[in-house]
């Protein structure tokens, strides 16, 4: 079958000849080559959403003979990043054979742990509530996708009838019924009612196409789809303006940056009454079109259609009723401006709770948006972590999609609230949230380390990524800054920091920085004033040049870097972290140490000033006190280490045993021991304890506190 990759304009062909060549013969690793193409492109399908099985014969290991086997992508699973380890292996005649125990679709849950019955490859992915959907289906290959073209047809209030005529009954139609075995059911009775269509539509929720291969399953699934964006295409602007015109303009792309870095500590705080959330920005111009439109009012209130996309996105958005370019600056002003509309949203879905809940429902979850629409600027999104809010994001850009789409064509209609209920609130649904890992100790936290490029601070960050955060990388040396970022990036995904050029002595970047941690992520929790550096010399040899830069970077610059977060987390209203790096030098006298043992000594007494202040905001000022970490640390260069060396009278070489022989538990002091120490303090142990001092220095006596 050759195919011109030119027919198609709304979806991406991806196919290789060569390597799906490497890979004839196995049918499974084809099934995962098709869906990683699928999954990569979000016109096809969203993260997560979809999925994608194949049938082949194997060896029953039990009798010996050949059994029909169906490899699908197992619960919780992505398309997109799909591994033979993410598939489920079933007997397809153990699956079909349920038939005879199913009890009807008020027994639907039940049936599920009968899939356990059917499990050929016992070290196979747990299955999904989808399998028989494709079990029931009698073709090799098949993929069952979320298309925001194919969903704007199936959410249209004809839906139907613009199927059959588009297609001229060569798609068939499935009314919407929430997945499970009876919808497994109702898919085959389509089937056999129309033999030799190519694909059945499910009304309100997504598109099923097949093929004899991996490879004409594919491209049956582009050409349906290219299908339905192109007819989409042909009918926008024919009813009228796209979502009924503009009926206000978008500031400008700096000054909605700037209003949305302003205001999302803000709605972080709302956001985050039970639990820390993580927040995500756009201003993509579908979001825009959306959002600044006449129809707005109209279609947000009235949510989304298909399941996926409000499992995501929560039953419908919140929308601001602020003007674009609000003034955001008297806080206390906006709160109270924004707090009846976070009311009336709690209020809302609390009402949807109680009137659809059943008496075998879960307990209501959190009643605070997922979405929040800011007319004119753009999109924010909060959830646990951040590829979570990223994701829901994607997800509300997909319902855009399908309103505008179902809207061009016919007009949008949205799952009656009773049914997106019982999806949300569904048992299986919730069995797999009860299954999900527990958030770790600093899930939902935002923290800027600075000078976290290298050294101590790089140790900190990824101690803290470990341990769920998202950080905001930073360094004044852009070279530094992006291999730190590779390095995170590899290690932790895309997700898990941000990065920002950052000079802690000049206050506009440290506002810029905490304006990309704000539309990054929504605020800053954790701050760890880190960055320095260290001039060792005689008082006579101290010039007033090196005393100011001592005092500009350690003093003055742990000052502004903490000013400028406090005003983020008074925003936010959720308490936060400061720790100070500062040294043992704060507390004990020596040598060739004028500058930097004042500075620090500062540097001590000022977070002491802070913590005392801070309290009441429940904002937390402790200090760690390092000493002699020499590992990847910059604090060595510049001279400091032949400065020390000098002092004692050694070699630089015999510094690090010097240092460590010194101590009351002769241990060197490494980058890691302080990032353990920072995590000590935030990990949720010491939330009472503010003010406090933790030396991490082996053991020097003289530096004792008390």
């Amino acid at each position: 079958m050759s195919v011109n990759t030119t027919q198609f304009k709304h979806v991406s062909y991806l196919w290789d000849d060569a390597r799906a060549g490497e890979l004839a013969g196995d049918e499974v690793a084809l099934l995962i080559y098709r869906s990683n193409l699928l999954g990569a492109d979000l016109r096809l399908t969203n993260y997560g959403g979809g999925n994608t099985s194949c049938k082949v014969m194997d060896k029953d290991p039990l009798t010996g003979k050949e059994v029909e086997v169906m490899w699908i992508k197992g619960s919780g699973g992505d398309i997109g990043t799909l591994k033979k380890s993410g598939l489920a292996a079933l007997y397809v005649d153990r699956l079909r054979s349920l038939q005879n125990v199913y009890r009807g679709i008020e027994h639907e849950d039940e049936m599920v742990e009968l899939f356990n019955h059917c499990i050929f490859d016992l070290s196979s992915k747990a299955p999904s509530i989808d399998t028989p959907l494709h079990g029931f289906l009698p073709f090799k290959h098949i993929d069952h996708l979320h298309p925001d073209a194919a969903i704007a047809i199936a959410a249209a209030k004809d839906g139907k009838k613009i199927t059959e005529e588009l297609f001229d009954g060569a798609i068939g139609w499935v009314d919407w019924q929430r997945p499970g075995f009876d919808l497994g059911l109702q898919l085959k009775q389509c089937l056999d009612a129309n033999p030799g269509i190519r694909g059945i539509m499910l009304g309100s929720h997504g598109l099923f196409t097949w093929g004899d291969t991996a490879y004409e399953s594919y491209i049956n699934t582009l050409e349906v789809i290219e299908k339905c964006a192109a007819y989409l295409e042909e009918n926008y602007g024919k009813k009228g303006p796209v979502f009924g015109g503009e009926k206000l303009k978008s500031l400008p792309e700096d000054q909605r940056k700037k209003q949305a870095a302003a205001l999302a500590p803000v709605l972080r705080g709302f956001c985050s009454s039970k639990i820390h959330m993580v927040g995500h920005f756009t201003d993509d111009a579908s979001v825009l079109e959306y959002i600044n439109s006449n129809d707005l009012d109209r279609l947000a209130p009235m949510g989304t259609s298909c399941p996926d996309h409000f499992l995501r996105t929560k039953i419908s958005p919140l929308v601001l009723s602020l003007r674009p370019d609000e003034e955001l600056s008297d806080v206390t002003a906006i709160k109270e401006k924004i707090t009846p509309a976070f009311e009336a949203y709690r209020k809302m879905y609390e009402d949807y709770y109680n009137t659809c809940k059943h008496s075998n429902s879960p307990a209501i979850r959190d009643a605070n948006p997922v979405v929040i629409l800011y007319p004119g600027v753009g999109m924010f999104t909060f959830a646990k972590d951040k590829q979570t809010a990223r994701v829901a994001a994607e997800f509300y850009i997909n319902a855009i999609n399908v309103m505008k789409g179902a809207e061009a064509i016919s007009e949008y209609t949205s799952l009656p609230r009773q049914e997106a209920f019982d999806i949300e609130y569904w048992l299986l649904e919730e069995a797999k949230l009860q299954r999900m890992p527990k958030p770790k100790a600093l899930s939902g936290r935002i923290a800027l380390i600075t000078g976290s490029a290298g050294g101590i601070g790089k140790a900190i960050a990824k101690k803290f990524v470990e341990e769920g955060a998202v950080v905001i990388l930073n360094d004044m040396n852009d070279e530094r800054l992006a291999g730190a970022g590779e390095e995170f990036k590899k290690q932790f995904g895309k997700d898990a920091y941000t990065t920002a050029k950052l000079d802690v002595t000049n206050a506009g970047e440290i506002n810029e920085a905490l304006e990309t941690a704000a539309l990054a992520f929504g605020g800053v929790d954790l701050v760890v004033n880190n960055a320095g550096l260290s001039i060792s010399k005689s008082i006579g040899d101290h010039t007033e040049k090196d005393w100011d830069l001592l005092y500009d970077v350690l003093v003055k610059g742990q000052f502004l870097v903490t000013q400028a977060a406090v005003g983020v987390m008074k925003k936010q209203g959720i308490g936060g972290d400061i720790i100070n790096i500062v040294s043992k030098n704060a507390l004990v006298s020596g040598p060739n140490n004028a500058g930097y043992g004042s500075a620090k000594a500062a540097q001590l007494h000022l977070s002491r000033l802070n913590a005392a202040e801070l309290g009441a905001d429940h904002i937390r000022v402790n200090v760690v006190n390092p000493d002699a970490v020499i590992s990847d640390s910059n604090i060595w260069a510049g001279g400091w280490a032949e400065g020390r060396a000098k002092a004692y009278g050694i070699t630089v070489e015999e510094l690090p045993a010097y240092y460590a022989k010194r101590t009351l538990l002769n241990e060197m002091i490494l980058p890691a021991d302080i990032a353990n120490a920072c995590f000590a303090i935030t990990g949720g142990l010491l939330n009472k304890s503010t003010g406090n001092v933790i030396n991490v220095d082996g053991g020097v006596a003289a530096a004792f506190v008390r």
